[in-house]
């Protein structure tokens, strides 16, 4: 296999002729150009077994050979390239060579104090193990001998290795004053040290990273540091780094890893498998389809193979490395695209990709970073004209391609996707399987479980599911109808249903296909793998708290101000409500008429009449702002969440916003209802702004109805459950305010209504018109300690009602925990 040498701008590369090279001003890419004319990713150079060939990746301003714009050619020795222009662009000199490559900013060995002949050691060559079928390639990290406690490592050799002195410190980071410099919008401008003490021992610090630095997989603590020893892996970012004696070697994950599961079983309850012994391998750069009819799984499946449901037997590796052990630092390597989309509809196009940076990039990413990836991401997708529309304003398709956007601002090596395709017309289904082709060919791993059979021909692999969870055939899409012996896949699906008890398994295991395709990682046992224990750290917290609380604020107030109709419905539902209010005795006040001739007060039930519709307005519409407001985000969140998404900034984000409009609300509400009201006398507790401390426990109850609200949309598993819900709330409300019969002395009653934010919000009110007197018990002596008219009984009123809201906030976030990935809870 010859070798290529080519030269760019005074620096040289021997190309490998077992690897490809991508070309682009990406900085994780294998040959870095800083020019404008040139794509992100812009071209490819492999060798196809016969000849060297380059690639263009569909970039902006062209790939010419000689002169010629081209898409794929042949190039050798002697061949001039340009990348972006044909007359000055970057210009590729092409020679032979028989040296070894020097990897992308790698200084000479020699200059790195590695010894000349372990320089000129060639890598070792692709080798067909026996008990592997040449169709199977083998897995990127794999390495021939190697045992299973050796630790993984990207490659078979580092793509950079650095010196390690003694007594040094080498910082890493993205800014470029660092003295290793990782170009990964993921990684912080300062975000980790390398300590060699003059002992010999290497430590690692974290200098409080927003993404977090990683120790075999586990985060380290923000700001805290650790020792390693001779196999421990430490993750920033896209990059892995080892200590091998003085040396520092790096591995970068530049997005072509393998993919495999093994053995994965789903048990539910009383022992019933849903999921069964599912083994398949995933080759790097593929396109993988998931079919089958329903009840076989393939949900399931995804979600084993994602993280958010574990298999309770078997192991999911990416690039042989456990993710359910390792979750905390591949999460951030993977991407997800559910069924519903996982985007604000409200927004545009832009904003939403904008959101979505901030809260995965660190806090120190500069604005015109964030919108060069933006920027990036949406041009490649040909997203780049629809950026200032609407998400609602975009087609099925077009809203599909957004939400891949999203996930490929941190550029994922392995992406998920659940039904992309569900509800398009046939073109659209095209359109989309065609993007996902391009994305496994610009060099990342694609899992796509899908309906749809019409584009199963532009896949890499089929896995099929049987009825019951089990693989029915694992291979190449073109062979799989002849495997089953049916001219359709609508003849294939109706023997699943015509046969559910036939043992599909069996026929798989026992055919050819499945010694070709899958017998080889069927035939590995899944066993745990042997990861050296995190010394002197605990667990990380999420990112910058501060920083996603700002982000999520901004957010949800943006997509507030773009809904007008929630917007109107805002102000006009407390206007009507406290305007109910002052139809009822509008000339009369709110305290016991004069006294008749007799001498004794005649009471005045205006008061509690008063109060009973403002307490139930408020209720209303403080439950009503926020009962839909988590179950149609419920998607989004939980994406997010696996992410890194705090969940405490996340529910804090929804109080703030929602808590000061529901605030204003039971304010508007209070004054119209007592604008128009003869209030005599001054309050307990303001003095003269009796009005204001009449508004007070309804602003309140307005607050703790709201996190009731929350309560029922963290519960409901749809939106259409959560009005009669709310229906119910406001009846509940309405019977234990104390306004429409005597709770004090109703043994039980009495105990139940303090649970009822309606109780205390009356009570306090109560106190300050004084309801002993106004509405006083038919049972002499009997008054209601609630409504005593003193300062301490208001103060208790109101400490109740806000405990109440502080409670509900405690379970919507233990609620909330229940939506996210299984393997984070544990």
């Amino acid at each position: 296999m010859p070798e290529l040498v080519l030269e760019t701008n005074g620096r040289t590369w021997t190309l490998d002729p077992s690897k490809s090279y991508t070309l682009g001003r990406d900085p994780q890419v294998d040959i870095v150009f800083d020019d404008a004319r040139v794509s992100w990713r812009h071209a490819t150079v492999g060798f196809t077994g016969h000849s060297w060939v380059i690639n263009d990746h569909g970039s902006t301003n062209g790939t010419f050979v000689e002169g010629r714009r081209i898409q794929r050619t042949e190039i050798g020795p002697g061949s001039a390239v340009h990348l972006g222009s044909a007359a000055d662009g970057p210009l590729l000199s092409l020679s032979g060579a028989t040296a070894v490559v020097t990897q992308p900013g790698q200084q000479p060995y020699a200059a790195q104090g590695v010894g000349a002949d372990w320089a000129r050691q060639a890598p070792p060559p692709e080798r067909q193990q026996a008990d592997r079928p040449p169709s199977i390639p083998r897995q990127q990290g794999e390495r021939p001998g190697a045992g299973a406690g050796e630790p993984p490592v990207y490659g078979e050799r580092p793509t950079t290795i650095h010196q390690l002195a003694l007594g040094r410190v080498m910082r890493i980071g993205r800014a470029l004053e660092n003295d290793l410099v990782v170009g990964d919008l993921q990684v912080s401008r300062r975000h980790a040290e390398f300590h060699a003490a003059p002992d010999g021992r290497t430590e690692i610090r974290d200098l409080g990273s927003h993404n977090g630095t990683y120790l075999n997989g586990q985060p380290i603590a923000k700001g805290s540091s650790a020792l390693l020893g001779p196999n421990d892996i430490v993750g920033v970012g896209h990059s892995t780094f080892r200590v091998v004696g003085d040396r520092l070697e790096e591995f970068v994950d530049t997005g072509e890893v393998s993919f495999s599961a093994r053995r994965l079983t789903v048990t539910v309850d009383k022992g019933k498998q849903i999921l069964k012994d599912i083994s398949f391998g995933v080759p790097e750069k593929s396109l993988v389809a998931v079919i089958g009819p329903s009840g076989s799984g393939k949900s399931t499946l995804l979600k084993a193979l994602t993280g958010y449901r574990p298999a309770n037997q078997g192991e999911v590796l990416y690039d042989n490395r456990n993710l359910y052990k390792q979750f905390a630092e591949l999460r951030q390597r993977i991407g997800l695209v559910p069924q519903d989309d996982i985007l604000h509809k409200e927004l545009n196009v832009a904003k939403a990709l904008k959101y979505a940076a901030k809260l995965r990039f660190p806090a120190d990413t500069t604005s015109a970073e964030r919108e060069a990836r933006i920027d990036e991401v949406l041009r490649e997708l040909k997203l780049d004209v629809h950026k200032d529309k609407k998400v609602t304003a975009l087609s099925g398709g077009q809203r599909k391609r957004v939400s891949v956007a999203l996930e490929l601002l941190t550029k994922p090596s392995l992406i998920f996707l659940d039904e992309p395709t569900s509800g398009l017309d046939p073109g659209m289904d095209r359109d989309v399987m065609q993007l996902l082709r391009g994305l496994a060919d610009d060099g990342r791993t694609i899992l796509v479980v899908t309906h749809s059979v019409a584009e199963l021909a532009l896949c890499d692999k089929l896995l099929v599911m049987a009825p019951g969870g089990a693989v029915a055939y694992f291979g190449p899409p073109e062979e799989a109808l002849n495997f089953f012996g049916y001219d359709t896949w609508a003849d294939v699906f109706s023997s699943f249903e015509n046969y559910r008890d036939y043992d599909w398994a069996g026929r798989w295991k026992g055919s050819e296909h499945y010694q070709i395709y899958a017998a080889d990682i069927d035939a590995v046992a899944p066993q745990d793998a042997q990861v050296p224990p995190v010394r002197g750290t605990k667990a990380s917290k999420p990112k910058d708290w501060l920083s996603q609380f700002d982000t999520l604020v901004r957010r949800y107030v943006s997509v507030i101000a773009s809904d007008r109709g929630f917007l109107a419905l805002m102000v006009i539902l407390p206007a009507v409500l406290g305007a109910v209010s002052m139809l009822i005795d509008v000339g009369k006040g709110l305290l016991p008429f004069p006294p008749a001739p007799n001498g004794e007060l005649i009471p005045n039930s205006t008061a509690t009449t008063v109060l009973l519709i403002l307490a139930v307005g408020a209720c209303f519409s403080g439950a009503a702002n926020s009962v839909r407001e988590l179950i149609k985000e419920r998607v989004i969140y939980e994406r997010e969440r696996a992410t890194g998404l705090s969940r405490s900034a996340y529910l804090m984000s929804k109080v703030f916003v929602l808590g000061t409009i529901t605030l204003l609300q039971g304010l508007m509400i209070g004054v119209i209802g007592f604008v128009n009201r003869v209030i005599p006398g001054q309050g307990l507790v303001l003095g003269s702004a009796t009005m204001i401390e009449l508004s007070l426990p309804i602003m309140a109850l307005g607050f703790s109805s709201m996190m009731f609200g929350l309560i029922i949309s963290a519960l409901v598993k749809t939106s259409e459950k959560t009005m009669p819900l709310l229906v119910m709330f406001a009846i509940v409300q309405v019977v234990f305010t104390g306004c429409l019969f005597i709770l004090h002395g109703s043994v039980g009653v009495n105990e139940f209504s303090y649970l009822m934010p309606s109780r205390w919000a009356v009570a306090a009110a109560g106190t300050t018109l004084d309801f002993n007197r106004i509405s006083p018990p038919t049972t002499a002596g009997d008054t209601d300690p609630l409504w005593d008219h003193t300062v301490s009984a208001w103060g208790m009123d109101m400490a109740a009602l806000i405990a109440l809201g502080v409670i509900c906030g405690f379970f919507v976030s233990r609620f909330l925990r229940r939506h996210e990935p299984e393997v984070m809870r544990k």
